[in-house]
């Protein structure tokens, strides 16, 4: 497509819609996070804690006491924080209300850098550092 001074410009049906990181909400975070944590759909747990919250649809800026809510969803599915899939989906979760920005970052990355952020750059539990070795995620 040619545009002034004959210039070439992206033709705006062939473009691809990044969200606004800003406008985010606490439904698609955990969207996100599940497609990160379980893109096979293999993990029923992470389901569930998408189906408890796919409908807050307030941006996630706007979620008062953010940790506190997923991790309260968390634990409806995983009382005993033993499902390392849903430990880190709430983490994703969380971890993209921060950095809205890399909502599209390749899944190993946004997998280490929100274990990164969920354990304070310490090393995450047992289980779940077990679990994102055999995801391929070295944190």
């Amino acid at each position: 497509m040619r545009g002034l001074a004959g210039r070439d410009t992206p033709d705006p049906s062939q473009e691809t819609m990044t969200p606004n990181p800003e406008a985010l909400t606490l439904a698609q975070a955990v969207h996100r996070a599940a497609e990160a944590v379980d893109p096979h759909n293999e993990e029923p747990e992470v389901g569930e804690l998408v189906a408890f919250l796919e409908d807050a649809d307030e941006p996630i800026t706007a979620v008062a006491d953010l940790s506190d809510r997923v991790e309260e969803a968390r634990r409806s599915f995983d009382p005993e924080g033993d499902v390392p899939a849903v430990t880190m989906a709430a983490a994703v979760t969380t971890y993209l209300a921060f950095r809205r920005d890399e909502v599209d970052e390749p899944r190993e990355d946004l997998l280490r850098l929100a274990a990164r952020a969920e354990f304070d750059g310490g090393e995450p539990p047992e289980a779940v550092a077990g679990w994102l070795a055999g995801q391929g995620v070295e944190v």
